[in-house]
C-alpha cells in the first residue's frame, strides 16, 4: 500500500466517523460504495469535500467519470495524483 492510499483510507475513516474500521480493514481495490465498504451518496459528498480540503483539488460532481474515480481507494489515489499534476502544470 502506498502513502497516498494510506492517507485516503485515514481520511475516509476520520471524515466519515467510521469508528469500527481501521486502515488495514480497507482494501485499496475494493468498491467504496454499495457492496464494498458500503458508503452511500451522503458519504460521497462528505468524502469529496474532505478530499478537496486536504489536497487542494476541485472535484466537479457533474463530470461523467466521477463515479469511476470514486470507485476505490486506488482509483481515488490515481485521480488525486492526476489532478495535482495538472495543477502543477498551470
Amino acid at each position: 500500500m502506498n502513502e497516498m492510499e494510506s492517507e485516503i483510507k485515514r481520511l475516509i475513516i476520520d471524515s466519515l466517523n467510521l469508528e469500527d474500521i481501521n486502515v488495514d480493514d480497507i482494501n485499496s481495490e475494493e468498491a467504496l460504495f454499495g457492496v464494498g465498504l458500503g458508503l452511500d451518496s451522503i458519504d460521497a459528498l462528505e468524502l469529496g469535500m474532505a478530499l478537496q480540503r486536504k489536497y487542494g483539488i476541485k472535484i466537479d460532481s457533474a463530470t461523467e467519470n466521477i463515479k469511476q474515480h470514486f470507485f476505490s481507494v486506488q482509483t481515488l489515489a490515481n485521480f488525486i495524483d492526476n489532478k495535482r499534476r495538472k495543477n502543477d502544470q498551470i
